[in-house]
Order: C-alpha cells, then sequence, then structure tokens
C-alpha cells in the first residue's frame, strides 16, 4: 500500500459536513485525510491516530460512511453505509482513553476482486455513542471523521475541465486588488481530480504584474461532480479607510488600464490541461482626482500668480517712467 500523507484539501468541508459535541471535540484525530490506493482483490493496512485531549475517561466507537459532493462547493455529504468503500473498511468497534491518552487504532480496507477500477470515497468515524443496531449510523452525540479517499488502480477514463472562469460577480471595473477569481470545474471522469496551475495577471501592455495559484486549498473535485474554486489577487496593503486613504494605497501600490488574467490549469494522470482568460479595468479614481485636483491647483497658482507678477512688473515700470519724466522736466526748465 502507498504511504498514506495528509492532504491540502479544504478542512472546512469536512467540519462543515460533520456535527461536534464537547466530548467530540476533545477528540484529535489524525490524519484528517487518507488517501490510498490499491488493487482490486487485495487488503490495504493502516493505521490512524487518537488523543483524548478531556480530562476524563472516555470511549470511542467507530462507525463508516460513504460521501459525495453536496454542491459545488466541495462539501462533502454522508449517505451511508449500505455498499462501497464503507463497507470494505475495518477496524476496532470502540476504543477507550484515558485522560490525555494516545493510541494508533489498525484498520484493513479490503478490496473485492470485483471492483471496478476508480475513486471510492468514505469517512471512518469516532463518536461517543454506538452506531444503532441495525447497523445504522450514529444518531445522536457527537462524531469526528477522516475522509478516506480510495483509488482502484487500473483504466480508468479521465475527462472534464472548466465550466466558467471570470471574476466574482462579473465585475469589470476596479479602483485597486483586491480582484476575486472564481471558476467551475467538471470532473467526468471516474476518479477526483486535483486542478492545479496559475494565474498570470498581465497589464495593458503585457508585463505581468502578479501570478497567483488557481486553486489555493488544493481541492479535489470527485467524479461525476464539478466544483467552484475562488482566488485572489491580494493588494499589498492592507484594506485602506477613507478617501484619502485609498489615495494613498492606490499610489503605493499603482495600478491602471486594461488588465488580463490567464488562468493555466492542468489535471489528472494523462496530463489533461485548460487555458481561459477574463479582462477587466483598474481605475484608481481616487488618486486620479487627487492628481487632478493637484494639477488644477498648481495651474491656478501659477496662472494667478503670473498674472500678480505682470501687475507688479508693469506698476514698477510706470513708477520708474513717471521719475524720468520728472527729471526730464527738471532739465528742460
Amino acid at each position: 500500500m502507498k504511504k498514506f500523507y495528509a492532504s491540502f484539501i479544504t478542512l472546512a468541508a469536512l467540519f462543515a459536513a460533520l456535527t461536534f459535541s464537547p466530548s467530540a471535540s476533545a477528540l484529535t484525530v489524525t490524519p484528517a485525510i487518507l488517501e490510498i490506493s490499491g488493487d482490486a482483490g487485495t487488503t490495504l493496512v493502516g493505521t490512524v491516530r487518537l488523543y483524548n485531549e478531556s480530562d476524563r475517561t472516555q470511549t470511542f466507537f467507530t462507525s463508516y460512511e460513504n460521501f459525495e459532493p453536496s454542491d459545488d462547493s466541495g462539501t462533502p455529504r454522508f449517505i451511508g453505509a449500505e455498499d462501497g468503500l464503507a463497507t470494505w473498511i475495518n477496524a476496532t468497534a470502540s476504543v477507550t482513553l484515558a485522560p490525555q491518552e494516545r493510541t494508533e487504532v489498525p484498520f484493513t480496507v479490503t478490496i473485492p476482486a470485483n471492483a471496478e477500477p476508480g475513486g471510492y470515497f468514505s469517512a471512518i468515524f469516532f463518536g461517543t455513542q454506538p452506531p444503532s443496531p441495525d447497523g445504522g449510523i450514529v444518531a445522536i452525540g457527537g462524531r469526528l471523521g477522516i475522509l478516506t479517499l480510495l483509488r482502484v488502480n487500473g483504466d480508468i477514463p479521465e475527462a472534464g475541465g472548466v465550466l466558467e472562469y471570470d471574476t466574482v460577480d462579473g465585475e469589470r471595473f476596479y479602483t485597486m486588488p483586491p480582484v476575486e477569481f472564481e471558476f467551475r470545474f467538471s470532473n467526468d471522469g471516474g476518479d477526483r481530480v486535483i486542478p492545479r496551475g496559475d494565474i498570470e495577471i498581465k497589464n495593458t501592455f503585457g508585463q505581468v504584474r502578479e501570478t497567483i495559484l488557481a486553486n489555493t486549498v488544493e481541492g479535489n473535485v470527485l467524479p461525476g461532480s464539478a466544483r467552484r474554486f475562488r482566488t485572489t489577487w491580494e493588494a499589498n496593503e492592507a484594506e485602506p479607510q477613507g478617501f484619502f486613504g485609498k489615495v494613498k494605497a492606490q499610489f503605493n501600490d499603482f495600478h491602471f488600464g486594461y488588465y488580463t488574467a490567464q488562468m493555466n490549469l492542468g489535471w489528472g494522470f494523462t496530463n489533461q490541461s485548460s487555458s481561459n482568460s477574463v479582462s477587466f479595468f483598474v481605475l484608481p479614481w481616487q488618486l486620479l482626482i487627487t492628481v487632478i485636483a493637484g494639477l488644477g491647483l498648481l495651474f491656478g497658482i501659477l496662472k494667478f500668480g503670473g498674472r500678480a507678477y505682470r501687475k507688479s512688473l508693469m506698476k514698477q515700470l510706470e513708477a520708474q517712467q513717471a521719475i524720468l519724466k520728472k527729471e526730464q522736466e527738471k532739465i528742460e526748465e
């Protein structure tokens, strides 16, 4: 079996999907996600680690559930354990831990010989209440789970791609970063994929002003589903407050004109790829108004100052002419 390793899938999706009670929250389970692979007809073995953070002895009961995407946010929806991976996993039925005790719990995954190549997804739960006698899920009490992502090796088709790519809400005009982008990715293949790549942000002259990750959370897209991702071109400074705060921020992090955000993605074992772009304008109008007002004030000062200076010169010239005239009159006398 391949070595287990922690994925960077958004843990918020897991936490939003699970229900915690104070007793369950006192339990730490690691890793949060298992990514495993194997051939049909084989048995995989591994361990997970439990830590009782509370100050009392507790017993945690083991249960299993398959999951699928609930919407395009990537949040899992648990759908029971009637078949699939949830019925292939086996671990000890319960674990009793003393206060502050740590332990490792072994588990096995027995892949049926007739399992089709592709992805299978479930969770191993540790809860404060035992499963129902009929084999159902935990009805009450808190539970904490580990997402288990299994790939059954074989000829697995890969298909799909970017369905949508745009700025959030289709915004086209900004005064400065941040600029939020989102794309919706469809997976029509047989196993989960992680779209990876960059977004290059170029200015009017084609210069790359910033490069950002397209999938910052390293999120998976499960087969037969679509998922929406968001990423942000961040500003170099904290969000400015007030008109002149924005003027200062726009001056320090100056952007102006027509911009293009080119997204290049790759995914899958067969190196699928996609390239998409979106354009927008950055118009720092607070800074422009301030500059125009400043230039207008300077022009006014120069204009009226020059007029006053000319008037002063004319008066001095007239005074000198008057003096010269008087002197000439004295000479003529």
